[in-house]
């Protein structure tokens, strides 16, 4: 009689962790495009090939939108191609998990700030205690992180943030997932001058191109296929711990594929790195599932039922997909059903504790 629901649990959780594996595999294959192309040239090719799939699939009825949408769109495009280009410059200087543990400081900030419970802010204080191991290991001379590097890691965390407040936004007046493809685009365009030199390369020696295309799938197009199905299957709170994983991921895909040495207190930061991103996820659920009396709010129903949250368990992200961290982009309310408050509260639960698809690196 246990056997269907564990079935049922056990595909879409090993499509999440099939998401991470390949979200993060992809940034370090595409770590060794970096000597060939530069990093803002193999981020433009990433975006812009993603960008093609994307619109092909969905055709956007872009003529039908109106000023408010497509500025949206715009501002949510931008902090998508800033936040990969961030990402892939620290990648290309500091090991490919620590630039993901150090990250994951702008989405837990944001957290805090927007929700303001003490449980957050103790998040935040546990993941800048992981993320100092890093600085403890360059000053006892284990390892050095290089200093452009780990700015390149916090501008990429930054933008982060942006990502999720504009994604939220374009969940709310674009329908489906056309902004999301347009976003990509915009992205992949706003990168274009300093990334220019890269896909000039890479369109006269078409293996970097061919090389570059299987970076734009690994980092960008499986994670999304697999993200998307899996929110149909998984509760929000579930997808965001199984996501949080992203930096132990990246640890090994770092040290499989780069030969990127893992110390003892690198482990012990990302593992704080990890803890600090579920544990945002967990009080959210609690805050969540808590009964709110307010008649204004919708929350509880006239028989005392949970109205307000009644459809996050399906939603997950709402219409969330990552495009490439991923980066690698993910877009959460994607349905426009839920209200403004509840699709950034949603983009926050779960992407703030994960991280790709848009890394989708974007």
């Amino acid at each position: 009689m246990s056997s269907a629901p564990t079935s049922r649990t056990g595909m879409p959780v090993a499509m999440i962790l099939g998401s991470c594996v390949s979200l993060q595999f992809g940034a370090a294959f595409a770590a060794q495009l970096f000597g060939s192309l530069g990093s803002w040239g193999v981020t433009c090719l990433r975006l812009g090939i993603a960008a093609i799939v994307l619109l092909a699939i969905v055709r956007p009825a872009v003529h039908r939108w109106d000023g408010a949408q497509w500025r949206a769109v715009v501002l949510f495009g931008v902090a998508l191609g800033a936040m990969n280009g961030s990402f892939y410059s620290a990648i290309e200087r500091i090991p490919l998990g620590a630039a993901v543990a150090i990250e994951f400081l702008g989405p837990l900030v944001l957290s805090a700030v927007l929700s303001r419970r003490a449980a957050d802010l103790a998040c935040v204080g546990v993941a800048l205690v992981g993320v100092s191991l890093f600085g403890v290991e360059s000053l006892v001379g284990i390892a050095s992180l290089d200093p452009l590097g780990v700015v390149f890691a916090l501008t990429a965390g930054v933008f982060w943030a942006c990502y999720i407040l504009t994604s939220a936004q374009v969940g709310q007046v674009v329908p489906g997932h056309g902004g999301l493809a347009v976003a990509v685009a915009i992205g992949a365009v706003a990168l274009l001058p300093l990334g220019a030199g890269g896909v000039a390369r890479a369109v006269v020696e078409p293996h970097l191109l061919l090389l570059a295309l299987g970076c734009s799938l690994l980092a960008s197009v499986i994670p999304y296929v697999l993200e998307l199905s899996a929110l149909r299957r998984l509760p929000r709170h579930v997808f965001g711990i199984l996501l949080s994983l992203e930096p132990a991921v990246a640890a090994l895909a770092g040290l499989a594929l780069l030969g990127q040495p893992i110390t003892v207190l690198g482990v012990l930061a990302v593992v704080l790195v990890i803890a600090a991103s579920v544990g945002t996820t967990l009080t959210a659920r609690r805050e969540a599932r808590r009964p709110v009396m307010a008649p204004e709010a919708s929350a509880v129903g006239p028989d005392g039922e949970d109205m307000g949250r009644g459809e996050d368990e399906d939603m997950g992200r709402g219409e969330d997909a990552d495009t490439g961290r991923g980066e690698d982009a993910i877009m959460t309310a994607g349905s426009g059903e839920a209200s403004a408050p509840e699709a950034r509260e949603s983009r926050d639960d779960a992407r703030v504790s994960c991280g790709a698809t848009a890394r989708a690196g974007g």
